[in-house]
């Protein structure tokens, strides 16, 4: 089974708090984008690695299938980050049998239509909806926006 040690849900996926706070808080040393439209991206792909080389981990950019034919041939030794932008996205993983059983809301974006979880995180019905069809496949949901701010689970 593959080592996946962190899994969250950030608008921004990969950025400072991403490559460098949490990773080293939760000893991973690769990054896993699970993202169609990065996955496409080389320009957004160059911007992330090179947070990802600063705090001297892997990265790696790929489409969410991708992402769920691939991530049980990891290696053990890989200790595995998943990010991807969406709920709708984590939810695509779990469903497609990628062993996700915590996930961390970080950072979604405010918009138009969407309520407020925390002070950094804001859902659509539609992200609402897809974070129950989570729970109900037991994957724990917490909003924590870096570590040792307090744990908001839902």
């Amino acid at each position: 089974m593959a080592n996946i040690v962190f899994s969250r849900v950030d608008n921004r996926l990969v950025h400072g708090q991403v490559g460098c706070t949490w990773t080293s808080s939760v000893g991973a040393n690769l990054i896993v984008v699970a993202d169609d439209a990065v996955s496409q991206d080389t320009l957004q792909q160059q911007l992330m690695e090179i947070t990802a080389k600063s705090s001297g981990v892997g990265i790696r950019f790929f489409s969410i299938q991708k992402t769920i034919d691939v991530i049980h041939k990891a290696s053990p030794k890989q200790k595995i980050f998943i990010v991807v932008r969406t709920p709708k996205d984590a939810l695509r993983l779990v469903q497609g049998n990628v062993p996700i059983t915590k996930l961390n809301l970080g950072n979604l974006h405010f918009s138009e239509g969407k309520r407020k979880l925390s002070s950094k995180v804001y859902v659509s019905e539609e992200d609402e909806k897809d974070l129950e069809s989570l729970k109900k496949l037991g994957v724990e949901l917490f909003i924590q926006d870096v570590p040792g701010e307090e744990i908001i689970k839902l």
